[in-house]
């Protein structure tokens, strides 16, 4: 069963918060929920795990971060690379532009290793202060969509 099918099944008895690991062929998904219902979801932690990102030269990761940033369309904003460190083989894309609002900084990031993983959160960031992680509010649809775009991505 894929990993879009699995986490399907998963989500129809599912009571948040709880932990989402699936896995299919290489990949491993897993997944934190603060809340689920009929409608939506809202996710702490996205990440896809797999051997096969393990072999692959900075320019392959650097043309992995640039595909996901053009199928990953329909977030609330757009993301794109802002970073990529050859050295230690890490591509990491964010939201441009973030949302911000008069107390805030909000965005997601992505970071895609050579260790093998694919990781999306939400970030925001107030005057003053450090960053801090908050979920991602995704429609089911939505979680379903990135489950696949991130398992075809590395396949």
């Amino acid at each position: 069963m894929t990993l879009l099918a699995q986490a399907r099944v998963s989500l129809q008895t599912a009571q948040a918060p709880f932990r989402l690991e699936i896995e299919e062929a290489g990949q491993t998904l897993t997944c934190d929920f603060a809340a689920l219902d009929s409608l939506a979801c809202a996710v702490t932690s996205f990440e896809l795990s797999t051997p096969a990102l393990a072999g692959q030269t900075p320019q392959e990761l650097k043309r992995l971060g640039e595909k996901l940033s053009s199928r990953l369309t329909y977030l609330l904003e757009p993301i794109n690379p802002i970073e990529f460190d050859a050295e230690q083989c890490v591509v990491q894309l964010r939201s441009n532009p973030p949302e911000r609002d008069e107390d805030r900084t909000s965005y997601y990031e992505l970071v895609v290793k050579r260790g093998g993983s694919l990781s999306l959160c939400r970030f925001v960031k107030k005057p003053g202060s450090v960053r801090e992680t908050v979920p991602m509010h995704l429609t089911r649809e939505v979680f379903f969509r990135l489950v696949s775009d991130f398992s075809a991505a590395v396949a």
